[in-house]
C-alpha cells in the first residue's frame, strides 16, 4: 500500500497544513511520497527530508518563527521598479530561500527520505511541470514564485513561476504513479471568503484560488474512483491578510484540533469542502 499526501497552494495559510500533518502524524498516517504546490512545495519539502513526528515538529518550529520579514522584505524602490515594469517582481525572495535553504537536509529531490514532487508553471507556454529531481531549493522557490509577487526561477534555462497558476492541488501526479490512498491537504484557499480582501497580494492570491478551484474539486471527484481518497476538512473561511504571519501558531493548533475531530470520526468524506461556490 502507497500513501500520497497533497498539499496546496495557499501562501501564510500553509500554516494550516502543519496542524494537520501533526494529527495524520500522530495517528500513524504517515506518506510513502509527498507533492507540494508553492508554500505546500516548501512544508512537503520539509516532511520528505524527516518523515516522522519530529519532522512536523520542527516544521512547526519554522512557522512559529516566521514574519512578514522572512517571506515579504519590502523596498520602496524595487516595489516601485515592480510596478512601472523595471523589475518582474514586487518582492526580493532572497529572505524566502534563506528559509528553505538553511532548513533543508539534501540538495536534490531525489536525494529526499521519501520520494518528493513539487510542482511549477512554465512561464512561456503555460505548462505544468512536476520535478521530482533536481536542485531541491530551485525546485522549491520555482514552485513558490508567486506571479508579480516573487521573481521567477530559471531552471536549466528555462523560467518557471508558481505551480498554483497550472496545478495548486496536484492529486493528478501521485495518482497517475499508482498511490493506494491520497491524502489532501488544502490549506483553505478554495473556501469561500466572508468579505473580499482589500489588499493587493490578497486580491492577487484570492484570484489565483478561484482559478484553480474548479480543477480541484473535478479532480478530487473523479479519482475517488480510483483510489482512496481522502480530504482533510480546511479551516473555512480564514479571514486573513497573506502578510500577516502573526496568527500562524492560532491556525496551526486550530487545523490541529479540526483534523483530530475528523479522524476520530472516522475521516468522512469532506470533499463538499472544496465544491466551487455558486451563487
Amino acid at each position: 500500500m502507497t500513501t500520497a499526501f497533497v498539499l496546496s497552494g495557499g501562501a501564510n495559510l500553509g500554516a494550516a497544513q502543519v496542524g494537520m500533518l501533526k494529527a495524520l502524524f500522530e495517528a500513524g498516517i504517515v506518506p510513502s511520497s509527498i507533492i507540494g504546490t508553492s508554500v505546500g512545495a516548501i512544508n512537503a519539502a520539509a516532511i520528505a527530508g524527516n518523515p516522522t513526528i519530529e519532522g512536523v515538529k520542527h516544521l512547526e518550529d519554522i512557522w512559529l518563527g516566521l514574519g512578514r520579514a522572512n517571506i515579504f522584505p519590502f523596498h520602496p524602490l524595487r516595489g516601485f521598479l515592480g510596478f512601472i515594469g523595471r523589475r518582474d517582481s514586487l518582492f526580493s525572495s532572497h529572505a524566502l530561500r534563506q528559509v528553505v535553504q538553511s532548513n533543508l537536509n539534501y540538495s536534490r529531490l531525489e536525494d529526499a527520505q521519501i520520494p518528493i514532487s513539487v510542482v511549477a508553471t512554465e512561464i512561456r507556454t503555460g505548462a505544468e511541470m512536476v520535478f521530482r529531481s533536481g536542485p531541491a531549493v530551485d525546485c522549491i522557490m520555482a514552485s513558490a514564485a508567486l506571479p508579480g509577487i516573487f521573481p521567477a526561477v530559471s531552471i536549466d534555462g528555462v523560467k518557471y513561476m508558481d505551480g498554483g497558476v497550472a496545478d495548486n492541488t496536484p492529486i493528478s501526479p501521485p495518482v497517475s504513479d499508482g498511490a493506494d490512498t491520497v491524502y489532501v491537504l488544502s490549506s483553505g484557499t478554495a473556501c469561500g471568503l466572508s468579505k473580499a480582501p482589500r489588499s493587493a497580494l490578497g486580491i492577487a492570491l484570492q484570484a489565483l484560488a478561484v482559478l484553480v478551484q474548479k480543477r480541484v474539486w473535478q479532480e478530487v471527484t473523479q479519482y475517488s474512483g480510483v483510489c482512496q481518497m481522502y480530504v482533510v476538512p480546511p479551516l473555512c473561511p480564514i479571514q486573513i491578510n497573506p502578510l500577516d504571519f502573526s496568527r500562524s501558531p492560532q491556525i496551526i493548533r486550530d487545523s490541529y484540533a479540526s483534523t483530530q475531530r475528523w479522524l476520530a470520526a472516522g475521516a468522512p468524506s469532506a470533499i463538499h469542502l472544496l465544491k466551487p461556490h455558486t451563487h
